[in-house]
């Protein structure tokens, strides 16, 4: 009687136990049939398109929007001390660096995992993935394996958009709202921006598009109870990759810029 306070606490954590296993055999199966035949190419064009090509308005916007209002925010506060000719140095390393693959991450996440989870999340109530079993088609490889590649090719790709479109969203601002040069601030930014700086951000998408295709894929793979299942599965899905991607982001920054 005395401990059985504690006895939430075991079950809570024995629970946490078991879905880390869970998720670690299936992201371990992912990850050996993404290099196992049959690749089913018609799946994986679609899921480029899908994730990929559909995904440009949302994070072209986001970029824009998150891009000039860095800039202003950076002027604002480098005017208190006289340093507003920091802008587009400031500019281009926090949108190549955290802010471009982070927001790029966080709205596909919002948008792709989501849709990935609802979609096979209802293939698993309505006994569609069972069908695939019965017609000797591993739903693995057929369902989860195309979309992580996908996720994963077409992360850096909308990262690489989206920080040329962040990029020309602090030119913008600066240039029409802030009374920058249009020339000095392309040059100060071409000068400060490194290779480094372009990379770290499309190995953190590629991580991020791994992340939000598996999150998606896991929890409509083990969605239970009709649509309402379907619909946790969703909501589970967004936040486990969203927090995840803050978290692999902490991980790589501290990898990428240890020195």
């Amino acid at each position: 009687m005395t401990f059985n306070f504690l006895a939430p606490i075991g079950r809570a954590f024995l629970a946490l136990l078991r879905e880390i296993g869970r998720l670690s055999l299936f992201t371990f199966n992912a990850v050996i049939s993404c290099v196992m035949p049959p690749v089913y190419w018609y799946q994986l064009v679609r899921q480029l398109l899908l994730i990929g090509y559909f995904s440009l308005p949302v994070v072209g916007l986001t970029a824009f929007f998150t891009g000039g209002a860095l800039a202003l925010q950076i002027y604002l506060g480098g005017n208190r001390y006289g340093a507003e000719s920091i802008v587009p140095q400031i500019v281009v390393l926090g949108i190549t660096r955290e802010l471009g693959p982070v927001i790029a991450g966080l709205m596909v996440a919002g948008r792709v995992g989501a849709a990935i989870a609802a979609e096979i999340g209802t293939m698993r109530v309505t006994e569609q993935i069972d069908a695939l079993t019965t017609l000797a088609t591993n739903p693995i490889r057929y369902l989860v394996v195309p979309r992580l590649i996908a996720a994963v090719i077409s992360g850096p790709i909308l990262v690489a958009i989206g920080d040329c479109i962040g990029v020309f969203g602090g030119y913008v601002v600066s240039t029409r709202s802030l009374g920058f040069s249009s020339g000095i601030y392309l040059k100060n930014t071409i000068d400060f921006m490194t290779n480094q700086d372009i990379m770290s951000g499309l190995y953190k998408a590629a991580v991020f598009g791994f992340i939000i295709a598996i999150m998606g894929c896991y929890n409509g793979f083990h969605s239970r109870g009709g649509a309402q299942g379907v619909g946790s599965a969703t909501t589970n899905a967004v936040v486990s990759a969203s927090i995840l991607i803050l978290a692999a982001n902490y991980v790589l920054t501290s990898i990428l810029f240890s020195k």
